[in-house]
């Protein structure tokens, strides 16, 4: 996984290009009606029921626009929330709090529907052994945010990139001219650059785990589209040789089921892709 300080980077650059978005050369709304030294409070109201997440977040933003904002928070990240809950308070220059007004509620409205969508899969895999992993099936800029959601909600961070980790799949694999070859090439690769990257190889059908099963040095098998009796012989073959992770379609309904075949982890795109954005609102206090 990435480091901290590179996760801290990332979150520097969603803000700094959500500001160039949004913001560009200013607020002219405000600008136009509002003294520049004028001063107000404004309230972050929950508008339906879920996991509250980017409250952390929404901090770094508003302390983006204007260092000396003073947020209150009243509920933490991870929280279960209802209408009208208030999560926190932001008192200041009036401009600065509008400035940051759209940024901080798209991203907290989209990162409360990713810990809420993850909880409830969290809640499914309980009493078995299996995790819930996210994917790189994020929406293109603000991956951090989505996979930070993501650990809110109760889930596990895969891989953040294709720098951090190797992924063999299907493509991969018939590119390379097989299994064990990209397996081999991979580690020649790794270790002709000096890298320490955890490998991960995708299996079609049971044929292929048996072939994976034949190379050392495979950290997890990822069973893709196995249905459940293939799923628990491939976990019987691979007997804790590495992880076992289920993927491909699983759904609330499926879930359980997968977890019960005896993986350690399940992957779901859909905890960052299939979600609808909580209403959030943020209100001026007068």
């Amino acid at each position: 996984m990435i480091s901290q300080h590179q996760f801290d980077k990332e979150l520097e650059l969603i803000i700094a290009n959500a500001l160039r978005e949004d913001v560009g050369d200013g607020d002219h709304s405000s600008l136009a009606c509002i003294p520049a030294t004028a001063t107000g409070k404004a309230k972050l109201l929950v508008k339906a029921e879920g996991i509250l997440a980017g409250v952390e977040f929404a901090k770094q933003i508003f302390t983006t626009v204007d260092p000396q904002l003073q947020i209150e928070v009243l509920v933490n990240d991870g929280t279960p929330v209802k209408y009208g809950d208030i999560a926190f308070y932001v008192t200041g220059n009036s401009q600065a709090i509008l400035r940051a007004e759209r940024i901080v509620l798209n991203s907290m409205q989209r990162m409360s529907a990713i810990a809420t969508k993850t909880q409830s899969f969290v809640k499914l895999l309980e009493g078995t052994k299996a995790k819930i992993l996210d994917t790189r099936k994020t929406t293109p800029g603000i991956r951090a945010i989505e996979k930070w959601a993501v650990k809110i909600g109760g889930g596990e961070n895969h891989r953040f990139a294709l720098y951090d980790m190797i992924m063999l799949k299907d493509n991969h694999i018939d590119f390379a001219g097989g299994i064990t070859q990209a397996i081999q090439q991979t580690q020649k690769y790794l270790k002709e650059k000096n890298k320490d990257l955890k490998i991960i190889v995708e299996a079609r059908d049971i044929a292929e785990v048996k072939e994976i099963l034949k190379n050392d040095g495979v950290y997890q098998i990822l069973l893709d589209n196995f249905d459940y009796q293939q799923t628990r012989e491939a976990v019987a073959l691979i007997n804790g040789k590495c992880f076992a992770e289920s993927s491909g379609n699983i759904n609330e309904k499926t879930l359980r089921n997968y977890a019960e075949c005896g993986v350690d982890f399940i992957s779901s795109g859909a905890l960052t892709h299939s979600v609808y954005n909580m209403d959030l609102s943020l209100k001026a206090v007068l």
